[in-house]
């Protein structure tokens, strides 16, 4: 008798769910884990307040980076840069790309030259999980890092600090995708 009434009452509880949720639509904004993604983006047109900051985010929110933001949006990059990873990529400071000559970073900013832009920061960025500490290892091993290029930077540990592609890690981020190193210089494939 005792097995009967449980019965009863589940299947009581489970027409009471059924009949209130009847002809209600299920809202998916609830504010306080939104995420909003616009019409026609990809991966990094989803913002959220809940998640850890990724590679762009933390890009967008420093001053030091808004060349490489502006050229990774000019590019059409973003997506790569937010890809959940792990990445690590080289940021090269606003001073870096005014080492290059004068009207480099105009000229690739126009639409006409986006692919070749484009090949250039792929040069920043490693489809692999590099902190700092991995660095080291593999600059005492003699290895190069395989970019999203295709080419290869080599890694050496200098008497100051760590080199990439021949320039300085300066700091080191960690981001929600990797890693963010900050060089400074633009790390120009030689082909």
């Amino acid at each position: 008798m005792k097995k009967i009434n449980v019965s009863i009452w589940l299947l009581a509880v489970a027409a009471m769910i059924i009949i209130s949720c009847k002809g209600e639509t299920k809202s998916t904004n609830d504010d306080s884990t939104s995420d909003a993604v616009s019409e026609g983006k990809g991966q990094s047109a989803v913002t959220d307040d809940v998640s850890a900051a990724n590679a762009l985010q933390v890009a967008k929110s420093l001053d030091d980076f808004k060349t490489l933001v502006v050229a990774i949006e000019a590019a059409g990059v973003e997506d790569a840069v937010v890809n959940v990873g792990p990445l690590t990529i080289f940021a090269p400071l606003n001073s870096a790309f005014e080492k290059l000559p004068a009207g480099t970073v105009e000229g690739l900013l126009k639409p006409e030259n986006k692919s070749q832009l484009a090949f250039i920061l792929t040069n920043h960025v490693a489809p692999a999980n590099y902190p700092d500490t991995q660095l080291v290892k593999e600059a005492q091993k003699g290895r190069k890092l395989y970019m999203a290029s295709g080419k290869y930077l080599v890694v050496e540990e200098k008497e100051d600090g760590i080199y990439v592609g021949g320039t300085k890690v300066l700091k080191t981020v960690k981001v929600s995708n990797g890693w963010i190193h900050v060089i400074g210089d633009v790390l120009v494939p030689t082909e």
